[in-house]
C-alpha cells in the first residue's frame, strides 16, 4: 500500500503538522517536498505547462515551514513562485484568473485543530478531484533527486486585489446614491476566528462605509485561542450571535479559517446557517436563473426542498456530502444544458455559477451583503426573504462507530439490509432520489419526518440524521430505527441507546 495515501482527505491532503504528545508528525519537510514535486509531475501529465504557480497559507503555526518546502519543490521545476503569504483558499484559485498563474497551492487544514495542516491544489480549471489527489500521492513515492536550484520568488499582495474585486461587486450591486460608500449606515460585525478572514471587515466592508465596530478575532493566530473557526461549531455560532446582538448590528458574519465557508446572523441574533443559509443563497442564485436547479448535499431538510421548488420555482437536487461532489454534479448538469446556478453544502460551501463554480465564503457573503443593502432601501430585512422556510421541529445527528476491520463493506451491508427492511414495513417510505446511503420518510402524525443513514467516505463511521416536523418525533423515529439496528454488533449502539 502506498505510504502517503493515508494523507488523502477527499480532494485535499491533510495530516499532523505539529508533533504533540498524542500525534506523530505526518507532514514532515520531506513529505511536503515530495508531494509538491509530485504535484508538478501531475501538472506536466495533465498538460499544464505554465511557469507561474501561486502559494498561500492561512494562519496556522506550521504554515511557514510547510511553505518553504512547497517553494523548494516548485523550484525543482523552475516555476516562478507567486508568494501570496496570508491568503484565503478561494483567493488562491483566483490567482489563476487574474494573476497569470497556471496553478496554485494553498496551505490549510480548514477548521481542524492547530496541529493539523494540509495542501489544496488548483489549476486554471478549478480544484482537483479525489482521483487527482490519489495520483499525486502515488507520484510522491517515486525517487526524486534534489537539484540545487535557486527559487524564483515574486512577492505578491494578492489579497488586496481580491478584496478590491469584492468591493467593486458591492458598489455595482447596490448602486447607491453614494456609489463609493454603499454600506454607509449599516453596522456589520465579522468573526474571523483568528483565521485569515479578518480582511473582509477591514479591507472590504469598512472602506465601503460600514461600521464594523464589535467585530472580533480578526487578528491572525494559528493557535485559535477563542473558538474553533467553523460556522458549524455551536460555540462559534453562539459567539457571533452574541456579538451581533451586543453590537446592535444589522448583520453578523462568521468565516472558517481559510474563508471557503461562511455563516451569518440576522439583526436579531438568529442564525442564518445550514438550511436557512442554503435557502437564502438559493433565492439569490435563482433571481438570475429562473427555474434553475440547486444542488445540495444529502442532509438538507424537507422544508428546504419545498422552499426551493414551490416558493422559488426552482428544482432542488439532493446529492452527496462533500463539496467536490456537489460542485461536480453542478458541472455535470451544466454540461447537459441544465442551468445550475448554485451548488451548496449545509456546512457553508457555496459554489455559484457566476463565480467560476468556486466554493467561496467571502463571495457568498458579498452576495448576501448586497441583498441586505438593496432591501435596506425598501425598509426591509434579510429574514423577510426566507420567512416562509419551514424549519423542522427537531433535528438530530448520531454517529455510529463501526467496530469491524473492513468498515466499508460492513457499512454497505447495513445500508443494503436497511433497504430490504424498509421495503417490508408499510409505514416506512424510501425516498426515490437516494444518491448517498438511504433516506426513509415517516408520514404518520406522531413522527412526520425522515432519517438518513449513510457511510462516511473516509472514516469507520455511519452518520444517522433524523428530522421531524413534530415535537417528540425524533425519539419515535429513532425508536423505529432501533428496532432494525439493535442486532448489529459491529456498530457501537450506545449513542442511540442513550437517547431512547
Amino acid at each position: 500500500m502506498n505510504s502517503y495515501l493515508y494523507l488523502k482527505s477527499g480532494s485535499d491532503i491533510r495530516g499532523t503538522a505539529v508533533e504533540t504528545e498524542s500525534s506523530k508528525l505526518e507532514l514532515t519537510d520531506d513529505t511536503v517536498f515530495r508531494i509538491t514535486v509530485a504535484f508538478c509531475k501531475w501538472l506536466d501529465e495533465k498538460g499544464y505547462c505554465g511557469k507561474r504557480v501561486a502559494v498561500g497559507h492561512d494562519s496556522r503555526i506550521s504554515a511557514e515551514r510547510i511553505k518553504n518546502q512547497v517553494i523548494k519543490g516548485l523550484a525543482q521545476f523552475e516555476k516562478e513562485i507567486y508568494d501570496c503569504s496570508y491568503a484565503s483558499t478561494p483567493a488562491m484559485f483566483m490567482t489563476t484568473v487574474d494573476a497569470d498563474c497556471t496553478a496554485s497551492v494553498q496551505i490549510t487544514a480548514s477548521h481542524h485543530p492547530y496541529d493539523k495542516n494540509g495542501l489544496k491544489f488548483f489549476t486554471v480549471d478549478g480544484g482537483l478531484n479525489p482521483e487527482d489527489i490519489e495520483r499525486i500521492l502515488i507520484l510522491a513515492e517515486e525517487d526524486c533527486k534534489i537539484k540545487d536550484v535557486p527559487a524564483n520568488i515574486v512577492t505578491a499582495d494578492y489579497m488586496s486585489v481580491y478584496a478590491g474585486r469584492l468591493r467593486d461587486m458591492i458598489k455595482s450591486g447596490v448602486n447607491a446614491d453614494d456609489y463609493e460608500k454603499p454600506l454607509k449606515g449599516f453596522k456589520i460585525v465579522v468573526d474571523a476566528g483568528n483565521g485569515v478572514g479578518g480582511f473582509y471587515a477591514t479591507d472590504v466592508l469598512e472602506p465601503l462605509g460600514a461600521d464594523i465596530t464589535g467585530s472580533q478575532f480578526l487578528d491572525r493566530n494559528g493557535m485559535f485561542p477563542n473558538h474553533t473557526p467553523n460556522p458549524e461549531n455551536k460555540e462559534a455560532m453562539k459567539s457571533i450571535c452574541d456579538a451581533t446582538v451586543r453590537s446592535s448590528a444589522d448583520l453578523g458574519i462568521i468565516f472558517d479559517t481559510d474563508v471557503d465557508r461562511a455563516g451569518c446572523v440576522d439583526d436579531r441574533g438568529r442564525e442564518i446557517n445550514r438550511n436557512r443559509l442554503v435557502a437564502l443563497a438559493s433565492l439569490i442564485a435563482l433571481e438570475s436563473c429562473e427555474g434553475g436547479t440547486i444542488v445540495t448535499d444529502s442532509v438538507t431538510s424537507t422544508g428546504l426542498t419545498d422552499f426551493i421548488n414551490e416558493t422559488l420555482g426552482g428544482r432542488h437536487l439532493r446529492f452527496k456530502r462533500g463539496y467536490r461532489n456537489v460542485i461536480n454534479k453542478q458541472l455535470e448538469l451544466e454540461k447537459k444544458g441544465i442551468p445550475c446556478p448554485l451548488a451548496m453544502e449545509t456546512s457553508g460551501h457555496a459554489a455559484f455559477r457566476d463565480n467560476f463554480y468556486l466554493d467561496d465564503g467571502a463571495y457568498l457573503i458579498t452576495r448576501i451583503v448586497i441583498k441586505m443593502a438593496q432591501l435596506g432601501k425598501e425598509g426591509k430585512k434579510l429574514d423577510s426573504l426566507i420567512s416562509t422556510l419551514k424549519d423542522p421541529a427537531e433535528a438530530l445527528e448520531i454517529r455510529f462507530k463501526i467496530k469491524e476491520t473492513d468498515f466499508k463493506a460492513y457499512g454497505l451491508k447495513v445500508i443494503d439490509e436497511l433497504k430490504s427492511y424498509a421495503c417490508e414495513n408499510s409505514s416506512w417510505r424510501i425516498a426515490d432520489d437516494n444518491y448517498e446511503g438511504i433516506r426513509i420518510y415517516f408520514d404518520s402524525d406522531e413522527m412526520k419526518g425522515w432519517l438518513l443513514l449513510r457511510l462516511s467516505v473516509h472514516d469507520p463511521i455511519m452518520p444517522l440524521n433524523i428530522e421531524s416536523d413534530v415535537a417528540g418525533g425524533n425519539k419515535k423515529i429513532a425508536s423505529e430505527f432501533y428496532s432494525f439496528i439493535r442486532s448489529y454488533s459491529g456498530l457501537d449502539l450506545s449513542v442511540i441507546e442513550n437517547i431512547l
